[in-house]
């Protein structure tokens, strides 16, 4: 299927400038479509908020390849279908007794997009979705596919998080483990106080563990994801939610994960978002910025201090910890990271002043945007934050000369004319 309607992103808040859109059906038939392109772009669930994916040239949808997902029981992965959304494949995986050791806050994101942009969880203990990939099958500007893996490849760190810049991933090999479950609870009204001077003792409290707050009141509600089968931590400050909540003030809890300490598999469990209702708040922006671990109470405080002016435009914002990896864009490369999320009202005008004054305060303790979402970071001062970077610049010429899988943002992350 080819259109030459564009397509708007999830959030809305960007129309693609694509001069045709191909939904193709197998890999031959994309090979022929990204060979016979100027320039070509893969589209995921449309979930970044960022022009990551755009281009003027051609898009291709990945949803249309058919959905696979293979488990090699004694190898410990899933080889599994790019386009493939993590719900599908959580469900999948399930089925056959096995799971992924985390998942994002929404399961509602495509598997290739994920990946390419750094996505993560939280969890002192989980690293990125993106340190799961044992392999990538990735069609090149020729249009031939070529595979690359973790054990083989030196390149490997530099084309998992990749940004879609060294071509269009049709399928990824996961590391899977055996199938476990989940019990959440929510700790409401907890100072922000406590949360920086007690860090690694919240954020140690459980499997999985977020805390989300307006950060006008001072206080946070922290979302407790317990593995059953393992220690629990003692921390429990604050008081035990008395029902189901919602992680945005005001909305439904029926579209929230299971809570209330019952148990339930992982997948139902690791999301905050249940796969069948809107994820979030809907009608929303959004921005990330990863620091290193050990800056989170200077976060905390300056972000306290900005709550007058970010509260009006925010309908919340959540704090999780990542462990380092070693992928050389993954916004964790190098370091274990406390992750500071933020869902703006869908108002650009209203947001953009604020948005500045938190990336003013977030840089000077070595922030980096998540690549999915809004900055107001020029793409070159990204560069710099990365040490591996001029490598990554490297790799995409080597495999990309002409820049066929460039875009506008891509052209001024690498310094092309």
């Amino acid at each position: 299927m080819t259109t030459t309607d564009p397509p708007r992103n999830w959030a809305g808040n960007l129309r693609f400038g694509a001069a045709a859109i191909h939904r193709p059906e197998s890999e031959a038939e994309l090979g022929r479509i990204v060979a016979g392109a100027r320039r070509v772009r893969a589209l995921g669930s449309g979930h970044s908020f960022s022009p990551v994916a755009d281009t003027t040239g051609d898009l291709v949808r990945l949803d249309g390849l058919p959905a696979t997902v293979v488990v090699d029981a004694d190898a410990g992965t899933a080889t599994v279908a790019a386009g493939m959304r993590y719900a599908e494949v959580a469900e999948a995986l399930q089925h056959a007794g096995w799971a992924l050791p985390n998942l994002a806050s929404l399961p509602h994101i495509s598997v290739a997009g994920s990946v390419a942009t750094g996505t993560h969880g939280s969890g002192d203990g989980l690293r990125s979705l993106s340190a799961s990939v044992r392999s990538l099958r990735i069609v090149g500007p020729s249009g031939e596919a070529r595979t690359v893996t973790r054990d083989a490849d030196p390149a490997f760190p530099g084309t998992v998080v990749a940004l879609g810049a060294l071509g269009v991933v049709t399928a990824l090999t996961l590391d899977v483990e055996p199938s476990f479950e989940v019990e959440q609870r929510v700790r409401l009204d907890v100072p922000l106080a406590e949360i920086a001077a007690d860090f690694d003792e919240v954020f140690g409290a459980a499997y999985s563990v977020s805390a989300f707050t307006g950060w006008a009141d001072g206080n946070a509600a922290v979302w407790l994801k317990h593995r059953t089968g393992r220690p629990a931590g003692g921390w429990a400050g604050g008081r035990a939610a008395p029902g189901p909540v919602h992680p945005v003030p005001g909305q439904p809890p029926e579209a929230s994960t299971g809570q209330l300490g019952v148990p339930g598999p992982w997948h139902r469990r690791l999301p905050h978002f249940r796969p069948e209702f809107t994820p979030s708040a809907g009608d929303e922006l959004q921005s990330e910025w990863l620091l290193p671990r050990e800056r989170a109470a200077e976060a905390i405080a300056a972000l306290r201090e900005l709550g007058p002016l970010v509260a009006p435009v925010l309908h919340i914002s959540e704090i999780r910890t990542v462990r380092g990896d070693d992928l050389w864009l993954s916004p964790a490369y190098g370091s274990d990271r406390v992750a500071l999320h933020f869902t703006w009202h869908k108002d650009p005008g209203a947001v953009r002043p604020v948005l500045a004054a938190v990336e003013s305060a977030l840089t000077p303790l070595g922030g980096r945007p998540h690549w999915g979402k809004i900055t107001g970071t020029p793409p070159a001062a990204l560069a710099e934050r990365y040490e591996r970077f001029p490598a990554f610049a490297r790799l995409v010429r080597e495999s990309d000369p002409e820049g066929k899988f460039g875009n506008a943002f891509l052209d001024a992350l690498l310094g092309r004319p």
